[in-house]
C-alpha cells in the first residue's frame, strides 16, 4: 500500500481485529470525482450516514476493474489522500437502473436521501466519469443500465477511535 496514512489506518485496524490479520492489503480509494463531495462522503461514511454506493457496470468494465466482492475491505480517503476510516464490503446487487429503490438511496445517505436525488447525481456521475455517452448524444437515463451495488454495515466502519 503505497499511501502511508492508509497504510497507518489499515495497521491500526489489524492491530484492533486480529482476526483479519490475514487480509491481503485493502485497495485505497475516495469517493466521487471531485474535492468536495469525495470529502462529503468520507464524512458520511464514517458517521454512519452512508452504508452503501452504486458503481455503473459499464464504468467497472471500460476500467477493467473486479467487481466488488463479499469481504473486500477498502480503505476510503478524502480528496487528498488522508486516510479516514475502513469498511468492508457486506453484499453485492447486480441491478438494472430501473429496479433502485428508495431504500438504497436512502442507505446510499447522500443530498435529502430521496430516489430522485439518487437518480440524479448518479446519472450525472456515470456520464461524466464514465464518458459512456458521446457529449453530443442525449443523455436519457436507460432502464436497461446495470448497476452494481455494495453495501458496507456498520459493524465494519473503522476509523481509528
Amino acid at each position: 500500500m503505497e499511501n502511508t496514512s492508509a497504510r497507518n489506518l489499515w495497521g491500526d485496524f489489524l492491530d484492533a481485529h486480529l482476526e483479519f490479520a490475514s487480509e491481503d492489503a485493502p485497495k485505497t480509494i475516495h469517493f466521487c470525482d471531485n474535492e468536495k463531495d469525495a470529502d462529503l462522503c468520507a464524512d458520511l461514511i464514517c458517521k454512519e450516514t452512508k452504508r452503501a454506493t452504486t458503481h455503473s457496470l459499464k464504468g467497472i468494465q471500460l476500467r477493467n476493474e473486479a467487481l466488488p466482492k463479499i469481504g473486500d475491505f477498502y480503505v476510503v480517503t478524502d480528496w487528498s489522500g488522508d486516510a479516514k476510516c475502513i469498511i468492508r464490503t457486506t453484499a453485492v446487487k447486480l441491478l438494472p437502473y430501473f429496479s433502485i429503490r428508495e431504500e438504497h438511496a436512502r442507505l446510499e445517505g447522500e443530498g435529502d436521501k430521496s430516489l430522485d436525488h439518487w437518480k440524479k447525481v448518479h446519472w450525472e456521475y456515470y456520464c461524466n466519469r464514465n464518458q459512456i455517452i458521446p457529449p453530443t448524444t442525449v443523455r436519457i437515463p436507460t432502464s436497461k443500465r446495470i448497476n452494481g451495488m455494495d453495501m458496507a454495515r456498520k459493524g465494519y466502519i473503522f476509523n481509528g477511535e
